[in-house]
């Protein structure tokens, strides 16, 4: 069959491979100068292509039980496809990345086992409309292709400078596809209380509970990074898709940090073992709290509680202070806006997707894989998962 991909990226090579595999005619249609310009971004560079700790709860869509069928099918399959385009990995703690730790090499592993497969690809061509009668049409800046299968793998709407500015939903809904709302997600996040400029910069360890109108929802420990307008790091990217949702149906987000994830007791053990720190350090409170927080956030906690630089802790407002430790509360007012986000929220409805294939259940030969579909992971290699998933499972679908 004649098949065309609109984008190169992640799940487009992926599928161009597997169909080209089967004896297709594969034609890829690439809106920039080369391929993958998104996926050499991933994990700083790195390509954090994949992650040991596969589970659905990872994942999100407005159709789980959908999602999750696909991503059962072909989870299995993915180190080996890596293996067979010449990929080593090297797992550290669960996170899969190339050998080389440089997301050129994936890329490279990809388009050089494409190309030598004879798929044909058409660079600094941007798609202009894309028809159907009894064969498709597409129309690019350059030129016209007539194709039997369509599969669009244009990315969503974050990161529009490598070539991902929304335009495969433009394709979708000229098909008469439904879709979810599209929010930024894996995102900082921003609130509006008028001490950030004291913290921008800093980081620290810290466990993050994300509360909708006082429910808690989530939980993510890592390294957060204070900026001058809220939070960012990867804890927080991972709650921000909870929170985009939330806050597009006017849903209160909060975020309530422990500051002292090392201490596994309760409050009173924590007020215990502060007690003890102060008869050992014959110190102020500043003093103490320094010897485990920075001291910029030092400062900023003392004066968020009112209380003077040289107290003790003794007698200070021990309540307030461990109350500040273990539940300092941030107010998400909003996230950073869609071009900041690592990928995009929502998207084709998996409703009107084949789980089997990934065809268009509304017209046939059209495929959507990759990032264009309601289909998001955490950070940890889950969204090119899901590219490497959809773009497995349309191109072995293509056979004779």
């Amino acid at each position: 069959m004649q098949v065309i991909i609109i984008g190169g990226g992640a799940s487009g090579l992926t599928a161009a491979i597997k169909a080209r595999e089967n004896n297709n005619e594969v034609i890829v249609i690439e809106r920039n100068n080369t391929c993958g310009k998104k996926l050499l971004l991933t994990g700083n560079g790195r390509c954090n292509f994949w992650n040991e700790n596969q589970d659905i709860t990872k994942y999100y869509s407005d159709n789980m039980p959908k999602l999750k069928n696909i991503w059962e099918s072909k989870k299995d399959e993915v180190l080996n496809f890596f293996d067979s385009i010449g990929i080593v990995p090297k797992n550290i703690d669960g996170y899969y990345y190339p050998y080389s730790k440089t997301s050129h090499s994936v890329l490279d592993a990809l388009i050089n086992k494409a190309t030598k497969l004879g798929v044909i690809f058409k660079l600094e061509e941007k798609v202009l409309k894309v028809s159907k009668e009894t064969k498709f049409t597409v129309l690019t800046t350059k030129s016209e292709y007539h194709s039997d299968i369509v599969i669009v793998a244009t990315g969503g709407a974050s990161y529009p400078k490598t070539g991902s500015d929304g335009n495969g939903y433009e394709i979708a809904t000229s098909f008469n596809h439904k879709l979810t709302p599209l929010l930024p997600a894996l995102v900082p996040l921003k609130g509006n209380a008028n001490y950030y400029s004291l913290w921008a910069g800093l980081r620290c360890e810290a466990i993050a509970t994300l509360y909708e109108n006082d429910i808690k929802i989530w939980e993510e420990k890592g390294e957060i990074q204070f900026t001058n307008y809220g939070l960012s790091g990867i804890c927080i990217f991972n709650l921000s898709g909870m929170v985009a949702r939330g806050l597009a149906k006017g849903k209160k987000e909060v975020i309530s940090l422990n500051l002292v994830p090392w201490h596994k007791g309760s409050k009173a053990d924590l007020k215990n073992w502060l007690d003890k720190r102060e008869k050992l350090l014959n110190g102020s409170l500043k003093e103490i709290l320094e010897g485990f927080l920075n001291y910029k956030l030092v400062n900023l906690l003392l004066k968020i509680a009112k209380i003077p630089k040289e107290e003790s802790w003794h007698n200070s407002d021990k309540e307030k202070i461990i109350e500040l430790l273990t539940n300092f509360k941030f107010e998400v007012t909003a996230t950073q806006n869609i071009e900041e986000a690592q990928v995009t929220e929502g998207g084709v409805s998996l409703d009107e997707i084949d789980e089997n294939t990934m065809e268009s259940l509304k017209v046939k030969g059209l495929y959507f894989i990759g990032e264009i579909l309601d289909a998001t992971g955490l950070c940890g290699g889950y969204n090119l998962g899901l590219a490497w998933i959809t773009g497995l499972k349309v191109g072995e679908h293509l056979h004779d």
